[in-house]
């Protein structure tokens, strides 16, 4: 055998490891040489289940469809009735997530407002305050109060539509939000109390209660500054929906949000963003369960966040259970960012578009995730209101279609029984059977 030619035996070619991994080794190779762990925006990037996963019936003889062009599917949403006097009324069932100032440029925060007022819809602040920005051209506005307290106060409570106490983020639940130095410019950091140019970690708890017997106190501290009219929201990230959930309920919440871990956020640890908390999908049945077990489903309202991108992912968001969804990323991707328009000028940031996701270094070229005056200049946020507004007219258009097909007169009606997953893990956490069976893992036979 040995006198045989080599190249009666070619040799097996090059095989990458699959744990070790070219990025893998990357990453190792960057925290060896610089000592510090990998900062980020965005959400989780690996591939989870999610609502691709998921598949409608649609009607047939069992069911019967509507027709799309003469019989109605009604698509608004009253959230937040249980105790408030002037609940918020939607058009849509798609609401703009909390992004805030500091993160976002002030004419972006202008585009958010303008877009969800044209769609019938609210936006919501996010951390450090509010801006005129924003509450000048958004007709219904959610303040949220966050364990940083960055820019609270009680005239900006009252002139809030709602007001959304942030417990957590699905990008991080259990840790608080960073802010560098460089997107500290001198407005934002007098609106924050901050030094300019300085580092800023947002808390990752509130600092003035360490459990739900606390939040119930802070939530009527809230309801008398506001003379009980605004709309109380209890925001949680994707970590143990169930109990959460309830016990946001029993402290007095109107209104629940859950964040999924595919929820963006401005800047954390990629350690964080990549191995804390859970999928969407794995949440909003808990919830749910969570709200029906207490007699609460549709009395206090459910809004899920992580991951939506299409009007089916909405509808199949309400068919599990909740009553609107809140969209963040695929927001500011309809006004503009991570454009292939601009890719030339992602490549001189070391990526390209679709992949940007330093957000917290300040030069975003789409001047969205920005404080530099003159990238900040190029956003023309009219345009972005108008494409953000269309954007929200086409999901509420496939979800329609969705619910007509499956014979809903309202998106609401949608539910699991519409639906079945392609993999036994979707299945599994969604509480639907898997296609072409009737098998729910966890829960019944074949």
């Amino acid at each position: 055998m040995s006198d045989l030619p080599a190249s009666k035996f070619p040799h097996t070619p090059p095989r990458q490891s699959w744990t070790f991994s070219q990025a893998v080794n990357a990453e190792i190779r960057r925290a060896a040489e610089t000592g510090i762990y990998d900062i980020r925006g965005a959400g989780a990037k690996r591939r989870l289940p999610h609502f691709d996963d998921l598949l409608f019936l649609g009607a047939s003889i069992s069911r019967y469809p509507l027709e799309g062009y003469r019989e109605k599917c009604e698509t608004k949403v009253v959230l937040g009735g249980r105790f408030a006097k002037h609940p918020i009324t939607l058009d849509i069932p798609i609401t703009i997530a909390g992004m805030s100032f500091g993160s976002l440029s002030g004419p972006a925060k202008e585009g958010l407002g303008r877009g969800a007022s044209l769609a019938g819809t609210s936006t919501t602040t996010g951390d450090g305050g509010m801006t005129e920005e924003e509450r000048g051209h958004s007709t219904k506005l959610v303040y949220q109060y966050l364990p940083s307290r960055y820019g609270m106060n009680p005239d900006d409570l009252r002139r809030a539509d709602a007001i959304e106490l942030v417990v957590g983020q699905g990008a991080k639940p259990g840790g608080g939000g960073m802010l560098l130095g460089q997107k500290i410019s001198d407005r934002v950091a007098a609106m924050r109390s901050l030094p300019k140019g300085i580092d800023q970690r947002s808390a990752c708890r509130h600092p003035d209660w360490t459990g739900p017997d606390d939040m119930e106190i802070k939530i009527l501290e809230i309801r008398e500054i506001t003379d009980w009219e605004k709309p109380i929201y209890v925001k949680i990230g994707g970590a143990r929906p169930y109990y959460d959930t309830a016990l946001a309920v029993k402290a007095g919440a109107d209104v629940v949000v859950l964040d999924g871990m595919q929820g963006g956020t401005a800047a954390t640890q990629e350690v964080f963003i990549e191995n804390v908390g859970q999928p969407i999908l794995a949440c909003i049945p808990q919830a749910v369960k969570a709200l029906q077990d207490l007699g609460m489903h549709r009395t206090v309202q459910l809004i899920v966040s992580g991951g939506i991108r299409t009007g089916a992912d909405v509808a199949k968001a309400l068919a599990l259970g909740a009553d609107a969804v809140s969209i963040g990323t695929a927001a500011l991707v309809a006004m503009g960012d991570n454009d292939p328009a601009l890719e030339a000028e992602y490549n001189k940031l070391g990526t390209t578009a679709g992949a940007y996701d330093d957000w917290h270094e300040g030069q975003d070229p789409a001047g969205i995730t920005t404080q530099d005056p003159e990238l900040a200049a190029r956003f023309d946020p009219i345009n972005a209101g108008r494409r953000l507004r269309n954007y929200l007219k086409v999901l509420t258009l496939e979800a329609q279609t969705i619910a007509r097909a499956c014979g809903k007169s309202h998106v609401h009606n949608l539910e699991p029984e519409d639906l079945v997953a392609l993999t036994v893990e979707a299945a599994a956490m969604a509480g639907v059977p898997l296609a072409g069976t009737n098998w729910i893992p966890g829960k019944t036979g074949f």
